[in-house]
């Protein structure tokens, strides 16, 4: 059982900006690996993937670090300066542990739109695809209009559309991002991650039935072999605790056969990051 999307933050380690906005002051707080094992214990949950929040070739260090005390880490996605003559020497310098699984840039926060697509940034997207890196990519839903274009551009690289490109759940929208969402996933190299639907719902009354039909397309576009579960952990806990989170995704899969739902919480994410077993 694996949980492919989370974080952890110590607070004065690095530039935390977005937990001063005040509507975040409940995540507030230092996030580490013993906080996260009751969870884990608690959900039947055996290995984790740690993703990246800042931009910062060093985060990805400090948590391998971490990963090699706590064997429950299996993966860590790191952060590379894509556009930076730099980009393929500070891949090589991640991939010198073992434990390092891929990149992702936090595209969200880009002032431009069409950040992902700069010549610059497919440059090194190409470099990713020539080490065989996966990238994570963390888009709004008016991003995922770009999805194809990456996955054209290196169509060896797999690719993984966090949070499902946080689709409007709150207010109900869904055609636009359904429309885009398939276009994306006709191609092969790019996976889901069914993970970060509770903060995009209603934060107080959402119910698990408001996730379903999100979780429904993704899984009709995508297939169970290119889905994955993450908890995004602790961002989730600002409506959700973890195991609301897991059993609201497990009981929107559960019509599903014992063998999707194995693709859904073990084997894709396995696959995909190139997982080891703990040991």
């Amino acid at each position: 059982m694996i949980d492919a999307h989370h974080h952890f933050w110590e607070l004065g380690r690095f530039d935390y900006g977005w937990l001063e906005v005040p509507e975040n002051g409940p995540i507030r707080r230092n996030y580490l690996p013993e906080d996260l094992l009751p969870h884990l214990t608690r959900t039947e949950i055996t290995q984790t993937v740690f993703v990246q929040t800042q931009h910062n070739l060093e985060e990805a260090i400090w948590v391998l670090t971490l990963a090699q005390e706590h064997p429950f880490i299996s993966g860590v996605v790191g952060w590379v300066d894509l556009a930076s003559p730099e980009c393929e020497a500070q891949i090589e310098r991640l991939q010198e542990h073992p434990k390092f699984v891929g990149i992702r840039h936090v595209v969200q926060d880009e002032l431009d739109d069409d950040f992902i697509v700069q010549p610059a940034i497919l440059r090194g997207l190409k470099v990713l695809e020539k080490h065989q890196v996966p990238y994570d990519l963390l888009f709004y839903v008016k991003h995922i209009h770009h999805a194809p274009t990456v996955a054209r551009a290196c169509p060896n690289l797999p690719l993984v559309i966090d949070h499902l490109a946080k689709p409007e759940i709150k207010s109900g929208r869904i055609e636009y991002w359904a429309e885009h969402l398939r276009r994306a996933a006709a191609y092969p190299n790019v996976y889901c991650k069914l993970s970060g639907m509770v903060t995009e719902a209603d934060w107080t009354h959402w119910k698990p039935n408001d996730l379903k039909p999100y979780i429904e397309t993704a899984l009709d576009a995508f297939g169970a072999e290119r889905c994955m579960y993450g908890s995004d952990w602790p961002v989730c806990e600002l409506a959700a605790n973890y195991e609301e989170v897991y059993g609201a995704l497990k009981s929107a899969v559960g019509t599903l056969s014992a063998t999707e739902q194995d693709w859904i919480f073990d084997k894709t994410a396995s696959s995909f990051y190139g997982l080891v077993k703990p040991t």
